[in-house]
């Protein structure tokens, strides 16, 4: 492991979950101009495009490789138990706040949502968390840009995540519905700066942290969605106050023993949306959720009772750099970016 991701563990390329840098806010409150000039269209890269390289990601991400996903130093780290909390059946009530509690109502959100696990250009493992989408090819699948690459050429195979494998309704190192590796993907153009000069914080806190994906068929031929199901995606203005429902596999618990959760269980945060003082572009709503939690769903007008509600936004960051009310999670709000990405994706086959 590279000493910068020992040194600085809140740091994106440390957690590639979420940007909770703190020493690189002052460059994130005020967007670089290169950030703000630069035109926006479509990056995208392959990912396990024969049946080789599919086998071999299957293969490669077994249970505990799973469960140590994010890990600072997996070598050392004790494969996290079981989280045993029992299932409940009965629906949530609507609208009921919810600061950050393990997701036991099942519904749709169970089957839609996954823990997207990732290799780093260093060959350490993360995780981020993703969601399948309608879509007319039904392999889409929506995510966090920094869960796919830094800043910097996007031909450089060093800028993007390696091993990219979707587990959707992931639990305590299972595969419930199997495992999907990912054909291509694809991010903002806005990532493409010279890290020289632009960082990933700057690109994602100015708004441009959504991504997408495509995912290969299953082991059997099926289609992603076949197997899931898939959510409402929508591209619309936030409104102050609006009830927001959000999702995640956050894992901090690997690297700190007090923390909270250790990814092996989805989990849940609701309540009223409001935007974020110091970086505009995003959303959010209170919520303990942190690394890992990256890229997982904000929904609009998410039904308790069917688990099924429209995705508005994606994860990006914290009060820690968006500013704002301790324990926020803020998310980017799906706009024209996420809608030529989104458009993107949907026209591509597996």
């Amino acid at each position: 492991m590279s000493a910068t991701r020992r040194a600085h563990p809140r740091g994106l390329s440390a957690a590639g979950a979420l940007l909770l840098s703190a020493t690189t806010a002052a460059a994130v409150l005020l967007p670089t101009a290169a950030v703000a000039a630069e035109p926006d269209s479509v990056t995208s890269h392959a990912g396990a495009t024969t049946a080789q390289e599919r086998g071999r990601i299957d293969a490669y991400w077994t249970a505990e490789r799973m469960k140590l996903a994010g890990a600072l130093v997996p070598e050392i780290t004790p494969v996290p138990e079981d989280d045993t909390t029992p299932d409940d059946p009965r629906p949530l009530p609507p609208n009921t706040p919810d600061p950050g509690a393990v997701w036991t109502h099942g519904g749709a959100v169970d089957r839609s949502v996954g823990r997207l696990f990732f290799t780093f250009s260093d060959g350490y493992d993360g995780s981020c968390t993703a969601t399948v989408v309608n879509s007319a090819n039904r392999s889409t699948v929506v995510t966090a840009a920094h869960c796919l690459r830094g800043v910097g050429a996007p031909a450089a195979d060093d800028t993007w995540r390696h091993n990219l494998y979707f587990v959707p309704g992931y639990r305590n190192g299972t595969k419930p519905l199997g495992g999907f590796s990912i054909n291509s993907m694809a991010t903002s153009s806005r990532w493409d700066a010279d890290p020289a000069g632009t960082t990933s914080n700057d690109v994602a806190l100015a708004g441009y942290d959504s991504a997408v994906l495509v995912a290969n068929p299953s082991a059997a031929g099926r289609r992603l969605a076949d197997v899931t199901g898939s959510q409402r995606i929508a591209f619309t203005e936030p409104a102050a106050g609006e009830f927001i429902h959000t999702f995640g596999y956050p894992k901090d618990r690997l690297n700190d023993p007090s923390a909270k959760y250790a990814g092996s269980r989805m989990i849940h945060c609701a309540g009223p949306d409001r935007p974020a003082p110091k970086a505009p572009p995003l959303w959010g709503e209170s919520c303990d959720m942190s690394h890992g939690a990256s890229g997982g769903p904000h929904f609009a007008r998410f039904d308790t009772r069917t688990g099924a509600g429209t995705v508005v936004g994606v994860t990006t960051t914290t009060e820690d750099l968006a500013g704002g009310q301790p324990g926020t999670l803020y998310a980017t709000r799906f706009g024209d970016s996420a809608h030529r990405l989104y458009n993107w994706a949907q026209a591509r086959s597996a």
